[in-house]
């Protein structure tokens, strides 16, 4: 009877283990946990806006450097000849090399013929002379030099026409559906357009993909072949805050400023378009500026690249995944509706390999109400590929066994038990028939 109550007791821990790795912590990771309600959440609304601001400028627009929230408008997708802000993109197409290895600093740009007779402003360099590309881009960055937009053009592409294609295809890939360039430098075109907004997603790409360009745009002189140039942009004088990023001007629209400032590591970016004279266009450029900084608050929740959770890896070579934002967490509210946002995260409970760098695995959402303010994704840290066989394999059955439903292990673990208990009764009978046969004797 003791023999018996013993096996019946390990039948029983036997199954109180089984359960005890089905309901462990290492069993809740490869079950994970199923998606938040919210995963679909709407995309990010602009945020709430105060359009308590008039500009005198054809057409405007104030928004936030981190996240790209709107703060102010006015006529933001009215097509305008885009002028000299269409060096802004030239310049980012440079650097985009730069960034890529396909051109250096110490390349040596040639000066063509067609380079060296562009008209409008110039850097003034001189036909058949090889220049630095470190020097072309301060020429085109400080002193909007139309004939270092041509050569640099040249170089890159090996015709303007080339480059004007690398223009358009990257402005459809920053996300400027209302832009179409027909040269490097700006000057007039009747296939040459492009709007506020558009420049404003522009520069906040320019800016947060290239910082290192603002050193040169905040320059206030330059000088070349003995030839002293002022920046043009003159709020870099006004404003000690300023430290960017490009004027423009032509006859058909007028005069252009694509401002930007950072103040207490807050970045706003402000452009008008279509404004009467130069001193004018500074001005309502200020303006926006100031009204941005004086109206908004600024909610820093948390870095690019800043470590935020863990998460389970299943059939990898790690076990685990930090999970970081992958942009900068900033958000921009009326001042008055500061203590009114509310967060949410939305993240599986485990991912499985293989993982890349920088794919998103989930988002963190910040809403005020129904309205979604901004959501930012998050985003792997690392690569994590593929585990080993062996690994592999045992990942992969305990992966199996976890999507099968609870009910199926209960009924698994009752037909365990009642075998068991079969079993110990057909056994316990054969020792009490032999026990009667021995005693009979």
């Amino acid at each position: 009877m003791y023999v018996m109550r013993h096996r019946v007791g390990l039948i029983f821990f036997a199954y109180a283990c089984l359960a005890g790795v089905l309901a462990s912590p290492l069993h809740a990771q490869v079950k994970g946990k199923p998606p938040d309600p919210g995963t679909k959440a709407a995309e990010p609304s602009a945020a709430p806006r105060q359009e308590t601001i008039t500009v005198g400028a054809k057409s405007a627009v104030l928004m936030e450097g981190a996240s790209g929230h709107i703060l102010a408008a006015q006529n933001k997708d009215e097509k305008i000849a885009p002028a000299s802000f269409a060096k802004v993109l030239t310049l980012y197409i440079v650097y985009d090399m730069l960034r890529n290895g396909k051109i250096k600093l110490t390349d040596e740009v040639y000066i063509s013929k067609k380079a060296w007779e562009t008209g409008g402003s110039k850097m003034y360099v001189e036909l058949g002379s090889k220049v630095p590309l470190e020097e072309i881009i301060k020429g085109i960055a400080i002193v909007s030099g139309n004939d270092a937009c041509v050569a640099v053009a040249e170089h890159i592409s090996g015709s303007v026409e080339m480059f004007v294609k690398v223009m358009n295809d990257m402005a459809q890939k920053l996300g400027m559906t209302n832009s179409h360039f027909d040269n490097p430098h700006g000057l007039p075109s009747a296939q040459q357009y492009t709007t506020a907004y558009d420049m404003a997603v522009l520069a906040r790409r320019y800016i947060n993909d290239f910082p290192e360009a603002l050193k040169i745009h905040s320059t206030l002189e330059y000088t070349y072949s003995g030839i002293r140039q002022d920046n043009r942009n003159t709020l870099l004088r006004k404003d000690a805050s300023v430290d960017g990023l490009k004027t423009g001007f032509v006859a058909e629209a007028g005069y252009h400023l694509l401002a930007t400032a950072k103040r207490d590591e807050r970045r706003l970016i402000a452009v008008v378009m279509g404004d009467k004279n130069r001193a004018i266009r500074a001005e309502e450029a200020l303006k926006l500026l100031n009204y941005g900084y004086r109206n908004f608050a600024f909610v820093s929740l948390f870095s690019k690249g800043q470590v935020l959770y863990d998460l389970p890896v299943w059939k990898g070579q790690s076990n685990n995944l930090h999970i970081v934002p992958g942009e900068e967490g900033m958000i921009v509210v009326p001042a008055d509706q500061k203590n009114k946002l509310e967060h949410e995260r939305f993240l599986p409970g485990y991912v499985v390999a293989p993982i890349e760098k920088n794919q998103e695995i989930g988002k963190y959402v910040v809403k005020m109400g129904t309205n979604v303010i901004r959501s930012i994704p998050l985003v792997a840290e690392t690569d994590v590929p593929k585990a080993g066989f062996v690994k592999l394999m045992v990942h992969s059955a305990l992966y199996f066994l976890g999507r099968i439903k609870v009910v199926t292990y209960a009924i698994l673990g009752i037909v365990i038990v009642a075998l068991g208990l079969l079993i110990l009764n057909v056994f316990t009978r054969g020792r009490r028939r032999k026990s009667r046969v021995r005693f009979s004797r």
